[in-house]
């Protein structure tokens, strides 16, 4: 009875158990050799019917092996870049030697050489470069890219804005396109060619990128440089008047100065010195739109500390030409635009390129804030006097 209980026991069944333990170790084994034949048709036969697919579809493996072999498409991309921005206006890009006096201790005179950088904008010898470059030159030379060294004349002048322009009696020279600097943005790239130590390092190239845009710089005692873009590209002694320039190879900015810090930079937009050269080419000499004011900006107001000023919104006037158009509109010194035809006012850069594009004997519209009163104003464009 106990046996038989124990064979029928569904709880305790030996026989069953040593059996199914059995099978187990067999379907593993079946399961075990499937899966290494299946592996091994797997990798004899499905490589082949690939290769027959690609091979009817002609320049499939073409189109797939590049990813594969290129390690970073998009550094080899920038790389080439820069490379066809620099080829185009390198040819443009000139040295320009000047020659000065100064005075030593004793009042003798005792000739100093400078060595800067300059940009051809025009075939017949218009170029743009620094005022500091040319400043009290008794000599100038400009050397071209294709090694000729000619005689430098200075057309024109401005301490403030830091541009000369130097004419050359040439032709058919090498010319760089210029670009849009009014859009400019954060981030793009910028390219600075220059003679960074002289003119044994000539058309040195360097890369970065626009850092930031409407910055004001103070130069000296009193001087303050505004709405400049600011740039990491390397810019040292002697890039100063070259150009700096965007991946398609437009001049976007002529170098100026350089910060304290590493990496900072600065150039003057090309839409604030592309007049110059052109009223120059046209009319022989430069007009300049004028309002008769003196304005700060909430970027130019931290170099001034009496200005107490909240400038989260427009510009402040800080100074009325008496008689200028500004003061024949009723414009007052402290008074704030806000908006200037219609377009919201808070850098300075926005007024003179209302003002640039306008024209002279052309009227704008200003909206202005005196106190807590609002007002609206005309004024008509009038000529810088000389």
């Amino acid at each position: 009875m106990n046996e038989h209980h124990r064979y029928d026991n569904p709880y305790r069944n030996d026989y069953y158990d040593y059996h199914r333990s059995g099978n187990k170790v067999v379907y593993f084994v079946i399961a075990l050799i499937g899966a290494l034949i299946g592996g091994l048709i797997v990798a004899f036969f499905v490589p082949k019917l690939l290769i027959n697919q690609l091979e009817q579809v002609p320049g499939q493996i073409e189109q797939l092996t590049p990813p594969l072999l290129s390690a970073n498409p998009l550094v080899e991309a920038e790389e080439g870049t820069i490379t066809k921005a620099a080829e185009r206006v390198s040819p443009a890009v000139v040295g320009i030697s000047s020659r000065r006096v100064q005075y030593d201790f004793f009042f003798r005179p005792v000739p100093v050489e400078g060595v800067g950088s300059g940009v051809v904008l025009n075939k017949n010898g218009y170029i743009l470069t620094n005022e500091h470059v040319v400043s009290d030159a008794r000599e100038l030379n400009v050397i071209l890219s294709d090694g000729r060294t000619l005689e430098g004349n200075v057309i024109y002048s401005d301490a403030g804005m830091d541009l000369a322009v130097v004419k050359v009696e040439a032709e058919n020279l090498p010319v760089a396109q210029t670009g849009d600097s009014d859009h400019l943005r954060v981030g793009e790239l910028a390219i600075a060619i220059g003679n960074p130590l002289g003119l044994r390092y000539q058309r040195t190239v360097t890369a970065g990128i626009i850092s930031a845009l409407n910055r004001s710089v103070q130069i000296s005692e009193g001087k303050v440089m505004e709405d400049l873009i600011q740039t990491d590209a390397a810019i040292n002694p002697g890039n100063s008047g070259g150009p700096l320039v965007n991946g398609r190879g437009e001049v976007i900015g002529i170098n100026t100065a350089k910060a304290q810090g590493e990496a900072i930079g600065f150039s003057i937009p090309i839409n604030m010195a592309r007049p110059i050269v052109e009223d120059l080419i046209v009319n022989g000499r430069v007009t300049k739109p004028w309002i008769g004011v003196a304005a700060i900006d909430k970027e130019m107001a931290s170099y001034y500390q009496d200005v107490n000023v909240d400038l989260r919104k427009g510009i402040l006037i800080a100074k009325v030409v008496p008689g200028g158009p500004a003061d024949l509109a009723g414009v007052k010194v402290e008074d704030i635009i806000i908006d200037i035809d219609g377009q919201e006012i808070n850098s300075v850069q926005v007024l003179r390129n209302v003002i640039r594009k306008k024209g002279v004997g052309n009227n704008i519209t200003v909206i202005l804030k005196r106190g807590i009163d609002q007002m609206r104003l005309t004024i008509t464009i009038g000529e810088m006097p000389e």
